[in-house]
């Protein structure tokens, strides 16, 4: 893979967090985002082509994890959690 320019590595990162917003279940959603934004910004100042190069395709390889997780977890379904619900009833 040729070396990552600084639009390529944001247009990686915006797609890792749309796919993961795509999680069904509201744990493995933020973990993957909380995942996500945590390790490029520990990389973010990573200037060797190469180390780039291996992030890069390890990011990739995230991505296509992510996509195949999401397929997954869409087969079944789950019982919404109190944080995901937006309808809050009250009781009196």
């Amino acid at each position: 893979m040729a070396t990552s320019s600084r639009s390529q590595v944001l247009s990686l990162y915006r797609m890792l967090i749309k796919e993961s917003k795509k999680f069904p279940s509201y744990n493995y959603r933020s973990y993957a985002l909380r995942r996500i934004r945590d390790a490029f910004r520990e990389n973010q100042n990573v200037s060797d082509p190469k180390t780039l190069e291996a992030l890069s395709n390890q990011a990739w390889d995230t991505l296509a994890v992510i996509q195949r997780q999401v397929s997954i977890g869409k087969l079944y379904t789950a019982q919404k959690t109190v944080v995901e619900d937006p309808v809050v009833k009250e009781t009196r």
